[in-house]
């Protein structure tokens, strides 16, 4: 018997093998380890901002996306150790977090 194709929503769904959240004032972050056509695993990075609220109370929310691939691992985290430690030694006093940050398992 053949199966039926998918809605979208789910096929991204199930693609998602691993996920992680970074709560951070009106951010969340999304850091989801997917699986791509070929089986292998990538990160895609989505940033939500609130924007608003509707007249019926609803958040607009503001998204954007980025995908990172194995070939790219290596570079991408130095160059970010990099950046984070510059910006660390220049901003005395700064933490890695805030009170009220919070990071959780999905």
């Amino acid at each position: 018997m053949e199966e039926a194709p998918r809605p979208r929503e789910e096929q991204e769904e199930r693609e998602i093998v691993f996920s992680k959240v970074v709560k951070a004032g009106k951010r969340m972050y999304y850091l989801d380890v997917k699986r791509d056509r070929k089986d292998e695993l990538f990160l895609s990075v989505t940033e939500s901002k609130r924007k608003s609220v509707t007249e019926d109370g609803r958040f607009i929310l503001e998204k954007h996306k980025i995908f990172l691939y194995k070939e790219d691992f290596d570079k991408f985290q130095e160059a970010l150790a990099e950046v984070l430690d510059y910006m660390r030694r220049e901003m005395p006093g700064a933490r890695d977090t805030r009170p009220g940050d919070e990071v959780s398992e999905e």
